[in-house]
């Protein structure tokens, strides 16, 4: 069957696609297809029915300005989603990562209609470009499938366009895939960076987010060798450890000369270098991020943030002072699967303070769940040092924890632990 035909940008529209219950899912990060998402954020605020949009992590601006009517579900509060949580347009699933695919597969999640980006190579094959994830899943069960094809975005290797995933429509992008520049790097996030480059050994196969946190990490191994990268996310940092030669995936017990990656979020130079570039694979969700595949990672370090950590080792990354700012994400598959990792390490990392330095992120009770429990935490890491927490007492990791806080806070902590000691 031939493909339908490619449509400009100008010539499209959303009236009379939707229907009342549709649930929109749309591409996430930087494989956002903004010429569709923008457009339905116009539809949204002319005069339509309600819609409900799936996002994932939002790095563009694009539904900033949603109007009341619109409402919308994520996998948590990640990136500029935060906004749609403050104004109350924002329901979030705490679901795993990996556990989004067979969700839509199932029909517990049913998308009615799916956005999708996409490149297109010179024969007509389509990649999934920047990211292959549940959309996938979520586009094999919708009634109306509607692809942009960008030719800004690059055509990736790793997994290839499935036969029976058909598309509907097919939309001329207007725009460049969203660009996800490098972070700026402060002197705290530099010196976790260091701190956790130290734990890292030569060979290790590494897994890190985005911001200011996995990029000065990144940044302080540009001096190791034989790095490999099994990970949800890659980067400008990332890519520049491949180029410096730091990171060249020879040692990786599976996949060795490959960087493989679930979503590509990098600066425009990124995408050009990962463009056919078959040392770079994006593959789907159920690979990066499945138990099977990260069990046999050797030397697997995952490196993740946390909003904030109690005494005993338990941490919270979903909410900060009773909002939601974070998910749970591909946090627990990560950390879980480096713990049993041999020589792998789970390593958290977090500022020692929030709030220009008022509060403290260490802190004798969670104010939010614990997405982390005591016994998934490892290796945590501050601007102050580090705090081994492997086969540690409940009484070692508070006094090691302690010692990694903002020394401003080192005797108020010391004093609830006291107390929580104290029997009644």
């Amino acid at each position: 069957m031939n493909p339908p035909a490619t449509i400009d940008a100008a010539d499209f529209t959303f009236d009379g696609l939707l229907r009342d219950g549709d649930l929109v899912v749309c591409g996430q990060t930087s494989a956002e297809p903004l010429t569709l998402t923008r457009r339905l954020a116009a539809h949204c605020a002319g005069p339509s029915r309600p819609v409900r949009i799936f996002v994932g992590t939002l790095f563009s601006d694009t539904f900033d300005e949603a109007p009341a009517s619109a409402s919308f579900l994520s996998y948590g509060a990640i990136g500029r989603t935060v906004r749609l949580a403050e104004r109350g347009l924002l329901d979030i699933l705490p679901e795993r990562y990996s556990s989004l695919p067979g969700l839509f597969s199932s029909g517990r999640l049913r998308a009615g209609v799916v956005l999708l980006q996409a490149a297109e190579a010179a024969d007509g094959t389509l990649s999934f470009s920047l990211s292959c994830d549940y959309v996938m899943q979520a586009a094999r069960n919708a009634r109306l499938v509607i692809v942009e094809l960008n030719p800004w975005a690059p055509w990736t290797h790793g997994t290839p366009w499935p036969r029976d995933l058909r598309v509907d429509i097919r939309v001329r992008a207007e725009h460049p895939p969203l660009e996800v520049p490098r972070s700026r790097i402060d002197a705290v996030s530099a010196a976790i960076g260091r701190h956790v480059a130290a734990l890292v050994p030569d060979g290790a196969t590494v897994q890190t987010g985005v911001g200011s946190l996995p990029d000065a990490t990144l940044d302080a191994l540009r001096g190791h060798r034989h790095l490999g990268m099994h990970s949800g996310i890659l980067g400008d940092a990332g890519i520049d450890l491949i180029r410096c030669g730091a990171l060249d995936n020879s040692r990786k017990a599976c996949d060795a000369g490959v960087s493989v990656v679930n979503t590509l979020c990098a600066s425009a130079d990124g995408y050009r270098y990962a463009d056919c570039n078959p040392g770079i694979q994006v593959r789907h969700s159920d690979y990066t991020h499945g138990a099977e595949v990260l069990g046999r990672q050797a030397l697997l370090h995952a490196i993740n943030g946390a909003l904030e950590i109690d005494l005993g080792g338990q941490a919270n990354c979903e909410t900060l002072r009773g909002r939601p700012q974070g998910g749970i994400g591909g946090l627990l598959d990560f950390t879980r699967a480096a713990r049993q990792s041999p020589g792998g390490r789970a390593i958290t990392v977090l500022p020692s303070t929030a709030a220009q330095g008022k509060v403290s992120r260490i802190v004798p009770r969670l104010s939010g769940p614990a997405t982390l429990g005591r016994s998934d935490i490892d290796v945590v890491v501050t601007e102050h040092g580090v705090a081994d927490l492997r086969g540690a007492s409940l009484a070692q990791r508070a006094r090691r924890l302690i010692a990694i806080a903002a020394p401003q806070f080192r005797d108020e902590l010391a004093a609830a632990l006291r107390e929580q000691e104290t029997p009644l």
